[in-house]
């Protein structure tokens, strides 16, 4: 069972003007697909609050995912991208491009997504937008891939090539 940390940047949501819904929806949906959620945080769109707490939920509680939810638009304070720059090792830009690929193809909004994907150390770390819509139509499209990515990362499997 994979450790997932979920991170929402909302300042309204961290003021408790505004009910996470997208957080809970990733919570809720990661937990159907047997992942377990570890820690779950509600930040203000602050870049260097959302980096430490990357670093604390993949250096010392050692999730194997985090999750963002929210700060990926172009508004003056969303940062999310710039934190998950400023603490990945690796990019995993192809994870980043079919989210925006598979949500074109019901918004054309979706060009407007700014997230990032990539890992630092043993963790894969993913932005996803805002939207609870966006956020349950995302996830069910990447989980099953994100979960072989995770296996590869892990060690637990070696190939990405499908058997015959």
């Amino acid at each position: 069972m994979y450790q997932v940390g979920i991170i929402t940047a909302s300042d309204k949501g961290y003021k408790g003007e505004r009910i996470d819904e997208s957080g809970i929806l990733m919570k809720k949906t990661l937990e159907e697909y047997g992942y377990a959620v570890q820690k779950y945080r509600i930040l203000p769109d602050e870049q260097d609050l959302l980096a430490n707490e990357m670093i604390h939920m993949s250096d010392e509680l050692k999730v194997h995912l985090i999750l963002t939810t929210g700060g990926t638009g172009f508004s003056k304070r969303d940062v999310t991208p710039e934190a998950t720059k400023k603490v990945i090792e690796r990019e995993a830009n192809g994870i980043a491009e079919a989210i925006r690929y598979y949500s074109l193809q019901i918004t054309p909004k979706a060009m407007l997504s700014r997230g990032v994907s990539g890992i630092r150390g043993e963790t894969l770390i993913i932005n996803l937008p805002g939207s609870p819509k966006a956020v349950k139509e995302i996830l069910e499209y990447i989980l099953e891939s994100v979960h072989h990515g995770l296996e590869i990362l892990l060690g637990k499997a070696s190939e990405c090539a499908a058997e015959k």
